[in-house]
């Protein structure tokens, strides 16, 4: 049988690619969001996450109009892949940001597990690590950037993903649901590999994203991987692809621009200072969209 998952914002930049990963994967998916998503055979449920009585309404509802063939009330939900969001600062008020943020992931994932639904993988992301969206030259505080950093940021967007994954670890120890946070590197969908040469040219126009990056169709991979993988109650796992957006090898490449950073264990030759070690290891990534493979090098 397919497995049953509602995915919240699966209109947005990343959701409107790893949806139809999803899908073509063998899931049933419904998406909750403020807009429709253009996918066949996925309908889009209007709702709110800022309204907890929606969430719970939503995550106890047909997906569509067959479901009414039955005669048994809406199927039981597999898992809840939460992705709704203000995506970035400068969108609306920071207090906004914060606010639809951290009580809209609050509140699907506790209408979740309320419902009975064991697995909850949640957006986190790439700004808790305190560089992205700091005020001014900020260094990170050593490499890699793994899931045990000391994540500091002081804008609302960041804050808001690590006060979510406070959230998400609170209802995992309450209730021990699955419940994974994946910190989403900055997302390339596949025109914007055209973008690359300008990284390369430009290597610290890449600092704020750790010289890191995920495919949008390489998310869908760590997304199923992670609703496959039962068991580890609350994980992070960074959401990146393999490499460093750079030529250079790694360690010399942050050498030459971060040479006051401590670096603190050897890395791969052209391992991304935001690794996604874990996201291998333990849920058994396979990158597939190298940006090598679309971008020509001189």
């Amino acid at each position: 049988m397919k497995k049953r998952i509602v995915f919240t914002g699966g209109a947005g930049k990343a959701g409107r690619h790893v949806i139809p990963y999803l899908v073509e994967h063998g899931y049933e998916v419904l998406n909750i969001d403020l807009v429709a998503l253009d996918y066949p055979g996925v309908n889009t449920l209007f709702a709110d996450i800022t309204d907890s009585g929606e969430m719970f309404n939503a995550l106890s509802s047909h997906f569509g109009f067959n479901g009414f063939e039955t005669g048994k009330g809406p199927a039981p939900i597999d898992a809840v892949v939460h992705f709704a969001a203000v995506p970035r600062v400068l969108i609306k008020p920071d207090n906004e940001t914060f606010r639809v943020n951290t009580i809209g992931t609050y509140n699907v994932i506790e209408a979740a597990v309320k419902l009975g639904i064991r697995k909850v993988i949640i957006a986190s992301s790439e700004t808790t690590y305190g560089v992205c969206f700091a005020e001014g030259d900020k260094d990170f505080h050593a490499f890699p950037l793994e899931e045990d950093y000391d994540i500091d940021p002081m804008d609302s967007y960041g804050l808001s993903k690590l006060v979510n994954e406070k959230t998400a670890r609170a209802f995992a120890m309450r209730t021990g649901a699955d419940i994974y946070a994946l910190r989403i590197g900055n997302v390339i969908e596949p025109h914007e590999y055209d973008r690359f040469p300008d990284f390369i040219a430009n290597p610290m126009s890449r600092k704020r994203n750790a010289w890191s990056y995920i495919d949008a169709r390489d998310l869908g991979q760590i997304v199923d991987l992670a609703i496959q993988k039962d068991g580890l109650g609350f994980q992070v796992f960074n959401a990146v692809n393999d490499t460093i957006t750079a030529t250079l090898p790694t360690q010399e490449f942050l050498a030459k621009y971060c040479p006051n950073v401590t670096i603190t264990r050897e890395l791969g030759e052209f391992e991304a200072p935001l690794s996604n070690r874990k996201t291998r290891e333990v849920l058994g990534f396979r990158e597939e969209h190298d940006w090598r493979k679309y971008v020509k090098q001189s």
